[in-house]
């Protein structure tokens, strides 16, 4: 300012001179004695980082689920085969005492069976059930591509879509009908009591019963047996998607409100993973519920379908005996009279004690395998860094 060129700039009356200016915006010193000055502790952004630890759940999440979607595949097709071969076993053994409607009853019946005939008495005819499987599923693809009935289905899908969808349902349960009859002789037959089957013998059989058109004895000529086996795969098909949708949107709805009780949508309200678990268990629900309510009409099923092929089978009410088949059915309709009238009610549902243990089994692995591959991808998945603040060269000096 004007006319002050000659005084000394004094602080706190006293001359600036005092301090003792260092390298730095702070002086280090005060008339000899140290000043003390805040802290210089850096600050290291995460973004940074040469090397952001990089954590993708997303990716996980997903490789869990089609972890979880192929033991499904594999538990579907083979590990349940045997509860397979005890249900229909008792299905269609109309003289059986023991109905086994609980799978504790079947406990001593399989530990007989492995001493009598061996451990691999329960896993005959796997070979012809995956072989008519995988004929359904071609003769399918074979319709589709030379008629416009689609092979699928969604839920934006017309009228017309849909009944020409059931149109080729119809169609190729009709020309498999005979080699499926062919295959469920495998799989209820005894193993002491008759040949081993060799794995293309269900073509043979099937052709067999197919051309085979004359009324023969009690055995029911092929296109008797198609019109309700139609009936009962389409009826349980149908149900399978309604509870299949009516599952799937349950569980999203759950998962919603289950998101707002936390106070805020996630990220993974819709991810690839959460609908994956979803669509899994969806399926699994509705085979299950498909399995229960049609378990009835699946047993006259079997049952016209052996009647009069001099089919052997393992007596389940020891498990140490075989026993004929020896039925007179005319249609699916006196069948299920017969049962009602000569096994009571509960005749419809022998052997459901296989299918719980079959629902068990199926249920237990896939939660052992969510478990596993989820444990796997947590120890597999790369930490996140700490990152360590850098100490002031204060601190060293005291």
């Amino acid at each position: 300012m004007a006319g002050l060129e000659g005084y000394e700039s004094v602080y706190r009356g006293r001359s600036a001179k005092s301090w003792e200016m260092a390298a730095g915006p702070y002086p280090q010193k005060y008339h000899g004695r140290e000043v003390i000055h805040p802290l210089d502790i850096p600050v290291v952004h995460p973004l940074a980082e040469d090397n952001p630890p990089v954590v993708d759940d997303d990716t996980v999440s997903k490789y869990v689920g089609l972890g979880c979607g192929l033991a499904s595949l594999i538990t579907g097709n083979l590990l349940i085969h045997p509860f397979v071969v005890l249900r229909r076993q008792c299905q269609v053994n109309p003289g059986a005492t023991k109905y086994h409607l609980m799978p504790i009853t079947l406990v001593p019946i399989i530990v007989r069976l492995h001493q009598t005939q061996g451990i691999n008495t329960l896993w005959k005819g796997i070979g012809s059930v995956l072989l008519v499987r995988g004929m359904t599923l071609a003769v399918e693809d074979l319709i589709s591509k030379i008629t416009p009935w689609p092979k699928k289905i969604t839920c934006n899908s017309s009228l017309k879509t849909f009944g020409q969808h059931i149109l080729l349902k119809c169609v190729s349960i009709g020309i498999v009908t005979p080699f499926y009859s062919a295959s469920l002789v495998e799989t209820v037959q005894s193993e002491i009591a008759s040949e081993c089957p060799g794995i293309l013998d269900v073509f043979r059989d099937g052709a067999i019963r197919l051309l085979d058109v004359c009324n023969k004895g009690r055995l029911i000529p092929i296109y008797t047996l198609v019109p309700p086996t139609i009936v009962y795969e389409v009826s349980k098909y149908l149900f399978t998607l309604i509870v299949r949708g009516v599952a799937s949107r349950v569980m999203h709805v759950r998962h919603k409100h289950s998101q707002e009780a936390r106070g805020a949508y996630s990220k993974d309200l819709l991810s690839e993973s959460v609908v994956q678990d979803i669509e899994m268990q969806s399926i699994l629900v509705s085979t299950c519920a498909a399995d229960v309510v049609f378990y009835p009409l699946e047993t006259v099923i079997h049952r016209l379908h052996l009647q009069g092929t001099r089919t052997i089978i393992d007596n389940l009410d020891t498990g140490r005996s075989v026993t004929p088949l020896l039925t007179g059915y005319s249609s699916a309709a006196d069948c299920y009279r017969t049962i009602i009238s000569t096994e009571g009610p509960l005749g419809l549902y022998k052997g459901f004690g296989a299918l719980i243990m079959q629902f068990a089994v199926h249920f237990m692995v896939l939660r052992a395998t969510k478990w596993l591959l989820t444990e796997l991808g947590t120890m597999l998945m790369p930490k996140p860094k700490s990152i360590k603040p850098q100490k002031s060269p204060y601190y060293n000096e005291i």
